[in-house]
């Protein structure tokens, strides 16, 4: 069923996706402490970091730190794919903050948003996939701009998938071989 802009469904729709993205971000700053400790529960820790992590546009939380740690700990290659599928779910709050239509940009950031908003226009796909494998603060920008643009979601969470989990790889293997050379220059 497609929503026609302006009708009384498509902005009920819109209203619940902006409160979903606004609940999220509070839930996170009331139990951040929780959160961080359940980096400690090995995969599914690490999962559920990724996704609160990057479930908020406005508190960033240790999830590329937990991501590094455990791919000292358990299979690196195992930890960056789920960091990485935890990453791309989490980020659905910044897109369901743009398709909601009322996502809070800062002043500050208002001419980056603009010029990543035109390179959604012009580049998708490729724009979420160089943006989800830096790290910077610009993705929750993209991730709006694909919400208020009507970037297919199963295509924005695909790419951003793929993207994230180069980076949850990348950490995580170093992670591992930091391990390594710590227990050389201990032991």
């Amino acid at each position: 069923m497609e929503r026609k802009p302006g009708s009384q469904p498509h902005l009920l729709w819109r209203a619940g996706a902006l409160l979903i993205a606004i609940l999220i971000s509070v839930l996170i700053f009331v139990y951040r402490d929780q959160v961080v400790r359940f980096a400690s529960y090995g995969y599914l820790g690490v999962f559920v970091v990724s996704v609160i992590g990057n479930a908020t546009v406005l508190l960033p939380l240790p999830s590329l730190a937990a991501t590094f740690i455990t791919g000292g700990v358990f299979n690196p290659f195992v930890v960056g794919i789920v960091s990485g599928a935890g990453m791309a779910i989490g980020e659905l709050s910044g897109y369901l903050a743009g398709y909601g239509g009322g996502a809070i940009i800062r002043a500050e950031d208002r001419e980056r948003y603009a010029r990543l908003e035109n390179w959604m226009r012009r580049y998708g796909g490729l724009t979420i996939l160089v943006l989800s494998i830096i790290p910077n603060p610009l993705f929750d920008l993209a991730g709006i701009a694909a919400g208020v643009l009507h970037y297919p979601v199963w295509r924005f969470l695909l790419i951003c998938f793929v993207g994230k989990s180069i980076k949850g790889l990348a950490l995580a293997l170093a992670g591992a071989q930091w391990l390594e050379l710590f227990d050389r220059f201990t032991h």
